[in-house]
């Protein structure tokens, strides 16, 4: 007797799924069960879809596809509906995946295989049964699986880190059952490891902590294979795996999954969940096992590459980072890097102090552009070269000049057939020495931001220095040096423009921001009465880091829509000194010095925004505007009548509302300025008249080497005592 024959006394039908043309091929019984005349028929899977419930076709795809992936037995009950939709019968279908050539269940079967089945009807059912125990998974159960999978989709896709993974897997409730036990196994080498675990009762220890790959357990074969491992009872375990029931045995668990946890097609490892009562593992629960298994694969995955991308980022930056705080006597240093860009966005901000044949000091601070591996790699290499020019004796110009010239180097244009050639990179850089004793600082500067200093009474100004192209835009670009002096008690900042501009702020509004941090942070410690505080460079570097990127930062952002983030590299120098408060109400003096150059005019304006921020809290600001007008007539008369440069020195000093601002431009000429009455349409020679005018005391003093023309002004009647 044929087997087609046999199957159908007992009213069983086959059935064939063509999966590459879609065509469903019928024996006989299998077309009388689905509604369609008793005889042998090919159809397309439009017209088989249309013999059942729509609802049971879409999950009979789902167990399909579960059944191929994991080359198990697929079974299913489904619904047969007629041409008006109404249910005549339901049947059962039991089927496999064949793949082309007759080998079931081989990985790779989803690209070319058949489905090879069977159909019998299920009989209704017998009094006293619950319908819902034969009827299809459906209704609530499948719309709370399907919201379990999405809220565990959105967990695991928002843990940050491995343990964060597991955290989140551990607490995962699957819908009808949940496992009491889990356990994560990863591959070194050769072995399978124990990443994590939650809910075995083993101790510290899991009896599959550390095994070969070769070894006769579920976890190693699931890696091994890529297949799925069900045991639905303890049976079931010691008759496959009699090795390891050994060791599973004391776990007190009644069923186990093993899933692969698989990423691009690579087997990474493997998800065990275990139960304490025997689980059927239906194509339902399995189907929410895998997706679990592949959420948790790829979570994995990604928590582990952003962690060694971290670990990488961290190590390079801290091995290209000064070692140890410096110590410089008469000055205290405080730096800060902060790396603010995710993965490998590496960044190229960089500072150093470097030690000079001299005996002085050399504080660096640069920013390559880019961030990435690259800009990490050219940021060593020029923090190299930097030092290297800088220990070798060069002074601040010729340190710079160096380093560009080096940097266009790394720079060189592909050969003719266009092999070799790197991209071109620049880099800011300011470069300064320092003379611990006498407080000077020489400084030369590449494109970076100018170095701002907080006086000894707190406030803040911003030095304008000269400066050059960035390093590597133009090798042959000079880098002039300016010269001031850091008065004791000062402190000096030094920033890349991170700092500044992260979190959506221009530089001016970025200068506010740390203005703000500056003075605040000097007012707090003078109404505390604490010098040391006042004096604590880390507390005011952690300070001004937070004010970008801590809480405090949620309140100070810019109106820039380009909320721009980068990284923060940062160095504050202090000159040593000995803070004494006279009596309530008194401030230590503040002092500025600025040079202007016959052939740079325009620095006539940044020395009247110094005076403007020296003046910030003088009590009428009409005197502050005549402050600087008169200093504009003064310096311009220098430059216009002499041959030489002006030097401008500006100090306040005296009590709180009753300060004396005395300002001084001396300048290498011996003509004393002339006293004139010009007329209406004269262009010169209103100098005097106006700080005859506006001045409260002025004057000329003759010099060895020139002459030096000063102005006072007093917040109130000048002190009879001073």
């Amino acid at each position: 007797m044929r087997t087609e024959d046999l199957l159908a006394a007992i009213a069983t039908g086959l059935w064939r799924w063509d999966c590459v043309s879609g065509a469903v091929t019928y024996d006989a019984e299998a077309a009388r069960l689905v509604g369609l005349p008793a005889e042998p028929v090919t159809l397309p899977e439009s017209a088989a879809r249309a013999c059942f419930h729509p609802v049971d076709w879409v999950e009979i795809k789902a167990i399909v596809n579960l059944a191929v992936a994991e080359g198990t037995l697929a079974e299913a009950r489904v619904r047969v509906v007629d041409e008006k939709g109404r249910v005549q019968r339901t049947v059962r279908s039991r089927c496999r995946p064949v793949i082309s050539g007759g080998a079931p269940g081989r990985r790779g079967a989803e690209n070319s295989y058949d489905l090879v089945g069977t159909l019998q009807e299920v009989p209704e059912p017998l009094p006293g049964t619950s319908a819902a125990a034969l009827a299809p998974v459906t209704g609530d159960w499948r719309r709370g699986r399907e919201a379990f999978l999405l809220d565990a989709g959105r967990a695991l896709a928002e843990a940050p880190s491995t343990a964060e993974v597991l955290r989140v897997a551990a607490g995962l409730s699957m819908p009808g059952f949940s496992p009491d036990g889990l356990a994560v196994f990863g591959v070194k080498g050769e072995r399978v490891s124990l990443i994590g675990r939650h809910g075995d009762p083993v101790g510290d220890q899991h009896p599959f902590t550390d095994q070969p790959l070769d070894a006769d357990c579920p976890a190693a074969e699931v890696i091994r294979t890529g297949r799925a491992i069900y045991l639905p009872g303890p049976e079931d375990y010691r008759d496959r795996f009699p090795v390891s029931w050994a060791l599973t045995r004391p776990v007190n668990r009644r069923a186990w999954a093993f899933l692969p946890l698989i990423v691009a097609g690579r087997t990474i490892g493997a998800w065990m969940a275990s139960f304490a009562h025997p689980v059927t593992f239906s194509p339902d629960e399995r189907s929410v096992l895998t997706t679990v298994a592949r959420m948790l694969a790829q979570a994995l995955s990604r928590a582990s590459l952003q962690e060694t991308e971290r670990e990488l980022t961290d190590g390079l930056q801290r091995s290209m980072l000064p070692a140890d705080k410096p110590d410089i006597p008469g000055l205290t240093v405080a730096a800060r890097y902060v790396p603010t860009g995710g993965g490998l966005q590496v960044g190229g901000d960089w500072y150093d102090v470097i030690g000079l044949p001299s005996g002085r000091t050399a504080l660096v601070i640069g920013d390559v552009q880019g961030h990435d591996v690259r800009a990490a790699g050219i940021m060593g290499q020029l923090r190299i070269a930097v030092r290297a020019y800088a220990s070798e004796g060069h002074h601040p110009d010729a340190v710079l000049s160096r380093a560009s010239r080096f940097l266009a180097g790394l720079a060189e244009p592909p050969g003719p057939g266009g092999e070799g050639g790197y991209d071109p990179r620049f880099a800011t850089c300011l470069y300064m020495e320092v003379d611990p004793v006498a407080g000077t600082l020489d400084i030369a500067r590449a494109g970076h931001p100018d170095p701002a200093v907080r006086l000894a009474d707190g406030t803040m100004m911003i030095r304008p220095t000269a400066g050059g192209l960035p390093l590597g835009v133009d090798p042959d670009t000079d880098y002039p040096t300016t010269r001031m002096v850091l008065e004791p008690g000062e402190t000096l900042l030094m920033c890349t423009d991170g700092l500044i501009e992260t979190g959506g702020h221009d530089m001016e509004t970025g200068w506010d921001r740390i203005r703000a941090v500056f003075e605040r942070t000097a007012d707090a410690a003078v109404d505390a009465d604490d010098a040391d505080d006042a004096d604590d460079l880390d507390a005011l570097a952690e300070s001004l880091v937070q004010a970008v990127h801590g809480p405090p930062s949620h309140h100070t952002t810019g109106h820039l829509a380009d909320r721009r983030e980068d990284d923060i590299a940062l160095l504050l120098i202090r000159r040593d000194a000995e803070v004494c408060l006279v009596g309530p109400g008194t401030a230590p003096v503040r002092r500025t010095a600025v040079t202007v150059a016959q052939a740079e005019p325009e620095r006539i304006a940044e020395a009247r925004q110094q005076l403007r921020d020296m003046l910030h809290d003088w009590t009428d600001r009409d005197q502050v505007e005549s402050a600087v007008l008169m200093l504009s007539e003064m310096v311009t008369n220098v430059l216009v009548h002499t041959d030489g440069d002006a030097l401008l020195v500006a100090e306040v000093s005296g009590r709180l509302g009753a300060r004396r601002l005395r300002l001084d431009v001396a300048d290498g000429s011996d003509e004393l300025p002339h006293r004139r009455r010009p007329g209406e349409l004269a262009s010169s020679g209103r100098g005097l008249l106006l700080m005859e005018v506006l001045a409260d005391a002025w004057g000329v003093d003759p010099r060895g080497d020139g002459k030096c023309i000063w102005y006072e002004l007093y917040e109130s009647a000048p002190d009879p005592a001073g």
